[in-house]
């Protein structure tokens, strides 16, 4: 499968069976995803991989408890039975950004120096990259916001405070006699035209 045919294909997947995974398939889609660019080749981006229906409970329980989700509209969505959630490592940014070579950017010494955080950028870009590797398995994703759930994470799987994520990404096998696109998703998509500005904007 092409990039070209995974970008076609993707599409947000919300509602999953309970089948488990492959033995490897996460570990083999993660050593993939983390080949994505990285600013000064810090490799700052680490992940917190929650499999199985012990540890996805205990995500959900920690992010969405119990007395919450009875209006919560998408209930295939926790049966993934994977949870991926890709960490920056601020710290690792500021001390690679600090050496001899990077060190004229005057990005080293306090996040508050970044204009643009590179870490949750890395972070973004690996995220993608799952989300295509995941099509090409063959298998469903859907990314979302921890918003404020960010914290409560951090501390509920011992991840260090300094870390930020753009997002988790549930994965498993779609459930397709339950799946329904989300309101969004009947956004007509903007022409090309209106969105590549050339020469100007």
């Amino acid at each position: 499968m092409s990039v070209n045919e995974a970008l076609a294909a993707r599409r947000t997947c919300r509602s999953f069976t309970r089948e488990p995974l492959g033995g490897g398939v996460l570990d083999r889609l993660l050593d993939r995803a983390r080949r994505t660019p990285t600013a000064g080749n810090c490799q700052g981006v680490e992940f917190l991989v929650l499999e199985g229906p012990d540890e996805v409970a205990a995500f959900w329980d920690t992010s969405l408890p119990s007395e919450k989700r009875s209006g919560f509209p998408w209930p295939g969505l926790l049966l993934a039975p994977a949870i991926v959630i890709p960490f920056g490592l601020p710290e690792v940014y500021l001390e690679r950004y600090g050496e001899e070579d990077k060190v004229a950017s005057g990005l080293g010494a306090d996040a508050a120096d970044w204009p643009v955080p590179y870490w949750l950028t890395d972070a973004a870009f690996v995220a993608m990259a799952l989300q295509l590797l995941v099509v090409e398995e063959n298998l469903g994703c859907c990314f979302f916001g921890l918003f404020g759930n960010e914290g409560v994470v951090r501390r509920r799987f011992d991840v260090p405070e300094s870390a930020r994520s753009p997002g988790a990404l549930a994965i498993g096998h779609p459930d397709h006699e339950h799946l329904r696109p989300s309101t969004s998703a009947s956004r007509p998509r903007r022409p090309t035209a209106s969105v590549v500005h050339n020469g100007r904007w």
